[in-house]
């Protein structure tokens, strides 16, 4: 797919644009073909403002600069293009395709984005092996999250993992499959509490042969793909069979089963249910947010929904243009947060054969991932029977999680106004409030981690969370720690802010300083924090210390100022104070995960030296003491190590070169 060339001449007549834009960019879009393609649209920063597809690429983007937008959300855009690249493509469909890569790559700020990178979970019954194991005889059925292989049966994809862990005692109390791992399987020696409770068969210990359990097996991979009925008849046949030939034992567990799946199908009332697999999507919008809501039927069992909640709704909405030539009439903000989520979704996730959705869906998208599935998939927009009742279900759960969001996300703006009015912050706009929080975490001195947490937009932003390694301090020694992380933080962000500051420039991508720094600490980790900022020349009124209150007490903290300010007790029922906490939490949480992570990796690499001759527990102890840790024993140099008691400069040499 070529990308245009952008030094063709400009046509003055098809552009009539304000003068604000750069003459290249008119002349970019002067000189467009009548083809298919995606638009990009890009800021004086680079960024990525929006992406688009259209059927004409000239039609469709001359019309965003030939008419004067006013105050709108497309023009508040138009202003702030800059720049423009384009693709042409030989289709609708390939254009469809392409938009939607871009927008799950870019992340415009001006599309509807979907952001979940959370892949399904499925559930999974291992393929027969010719592995010599004897679990390989006895598939298993178990929870699976990630890439599928042949050789292996998938079912699903499931919307939560509670629902494949329902599915799977399903499996058990029905089939009695087995949950096991095959290296317990391969060494049980009677049957464990499973077999017990009648929930697995004991394949490990003989008491079901093979063809039998590989029946059960057959007929629970039937069930998952929908044909629960004609198990259910095969069951009471089988049944009947041992009751004439006098097997009642037999006959009695085959009667269990199939009262078994009897209640499951009466449960799941699926037993005049004709689609096998469907996505039901219900969009509610309100309050400047969407829910898409997802519910998904495989097998013809309802196995629950997923609620997914765009962003930038609301700069969205009204980015088509009046002579769109794909929104003739144009879509609705519902319809428009539909396509994007269908557009989005199905990308990287197996489609349905059959969608059912409350908006009406763009046929030529349908068509598209139609080919790009190869099945021939079909949207209902107004169903009947089964479907309405599925649909309406999803509706109402579209519009409970909107409530919760908004409940929620109006409770946290109190929160941030309420810090804001006290700590005095001079904001014009409390969305763009910027908290970054730092804590240090180790073990007696043992791998030592800072962490930095940022709340921005009102919420946490866990894509901006940052651990440091803490290297070269006293093992345990905090104040040295905070020195560290603040410096390797915000040192060269200083330098590059004044040397703007001297040249009016600042450099693209350049990040900026938050409007609050908290520091997990009382006045050593302020005063520590003000030694790092004063030769940096940045704001002291920034640091705020959360010190800890009497007794350690949660409700009891206060707030401790680098700049002189007297400390600050907030009140044990504050909003303020609580979203302080909320944030300290937050990187005590983060701080001490990744400390645990890297002690834990610290102490299996421990063995190395246990590993070397002359190494035993107690030289090792008094390594990992002197140094910090076994990467502190690598980065000293053989003098030091023999500085260690009981340690020669022969044995000394030989960690060094053990090590390295």
């Amino acid at each position: 797919m070529p990308v245009l060339p952008d030094s063709n001449p400009p046509e003055p007549s098809a552009v009539s644009a304000p003068l604000t834009h750069p003459e290249q960019l008119l002349s970019d879009v002067a000189s467009l073909p009548p083809l298919p393609g995606v638009y990009r649209y890009f800021d004086a920063e680079g960024t990525v403002l929006y992406v688009g597809k259209a059927i004409n690429l000239k039609k469709r983007v001359s019309n965003y600069f030939q008419k004067n937008h006013g105050g709108t959300r497309i023009g508040h855009m138009v202003s702030k293009i800059a720049r423009m690249e384009t693709t042409v493509v030989r289709s609708e469909a390939e254009a469809l395709l392409l938009e939607n890569n871009l927008i799950k790559t870019l992340n415009p700020r001006y599309n509807i984005l979907f952001r979940d990178d959370k892949s399904y979970p499925y559930l999974k019954i291992t393929g027969a092996s010719l592995s010599s194991s004897p679990g390989s005889s006895f598939p298993r059925v178990s929870y699976y999250r990630g890439a599928v292989e042949k050789k292996h049966h998938y079912f699903g994809p499931y919307p939560s993992a509670w629902a494949v862990k329902e599915a799977i005692l399903l499996m058990q109390k029905v089939f009695r499959l087995r949950t096991c791992e095959d290296p317990v399987f391969n060494n049980r020696t009677r049957p464990c509490l499973l077999y017990q409770i009648k929930r697995c068969s004991a394949p490990c210990v003989g008491h079901i042969s093979a063809p039998d359990y590989a029946q059960d097996v057959a007929n629970a991979e039937r069930f998952l793909r929908g044909d629960a009925r004609q198990v259910m008849d095969a069951l009471e046949a089988r049944m009947m069979a041992h009751a004439q030939a006098l097997e009642f034992e037999q006959a009695a567990e085959l009667r269990n089963q199939v009262a078994a799946l009897s209640n499951v199908l009466h449960q799941q009332s699926v037993d005049n249910v004709s689609d096998r697999d469907v996505d039901i999507l219900a969009v509610k919008v309100q309050g400047g947010r969407a829910c898409v809501n997802l519910a998904m039927v495989r097998g013809g069992r309802h196995l629950g929904d997923r609620p997914y909640f765009p962003v930038h709704v609301d700069d969205a909405a009204g980015i088509y243009t009046e002579d769109d030539d794909e929104a003739a009439a144009a879509p609705s903000v519902e319809a428009q947060v539909l396509e994007a989520f269908v557009s989005q979704h199905y990308l990287n996730v197996p489609i349905p054969p059959s969608l059912v959705v409350s908006e009406p869906v763009n046929k030529n998208l349908i068509k598209t991932l139609s080919v790009q599935s190869g099945l021939k998939v079909t949207a209902v927009h107004q169903p009947r029977e089964q479907r309405r009742l599925w649909l309406e279900m999803a509706q109402t759960n579209a519009g409970l999680q909107l409530a919760r969001l908004l409940a929620e996300e109006g409770s946290q703006q109190a929160r941030t106004r309420a810090l804001a009015d006290a700590l005095d912050l001079a904001l014009d706009n409390l969305e763009e409030l910027r908290v970054e929080c730092f804590d240090i975490s180790h073990t007696a001195g043992e791998a030592t981690q800072a962490s930095c947490v940022v709340f921005h937009h009102h919420k946490m932003q866990n894509s901006e969370y940052r651990r440091y390694s803490i290297d070269g301090i006293t093992p345990g020694d905090d104040y040295a720690a905070m020195r560290q992380v603040l410096m390797r933080r915000y040192g060269k962000l200083a330098e590059t802010l004044q040397e703007a500051q001297k040249t009016g420039q600042t450099p693209a991508g350049t990040g900026r300083l938050p409007d609050l720094v908290l520091v997990d600490g009382g006045k050593g980790q302020v005063a520590m924090a003000r030694e790092v900022f004063e030769p940096l020349g940045l704001d002291l009124s920034l640091i705020v210390g959360v010190e800890k209150g009497e007794g350690r007490k949660v409700g009891l903290e206060e707030l401790v100022f680098a700049d002189g300010r007297e400390k600050v007790y907030l009140g044990k029922d504050s909003a303020a104070l609580m979203l302080v906490a909320q944030i300290r939490d937050e990187a005590h949480r983060f701080a001490i995960t990744g400390m645990r992570a890297k002690r834990a990796k610290v102490r299996v690499d421990g063995g190395k030296l246990e590993e070397i001759p002359g190494i035993g527990p107690k030289r090792r102890a008094k390594l990992l003491q002197r140094f910090g840790g076994v990467r502190g024993v690598a980065l000293a140099g053989v003098e030091d190590i023999a500085t260690v008691e009981g340690i020669s400069r022969e044995l000394a040499e030989e960690i060094y070169r053990a090590l390295h």
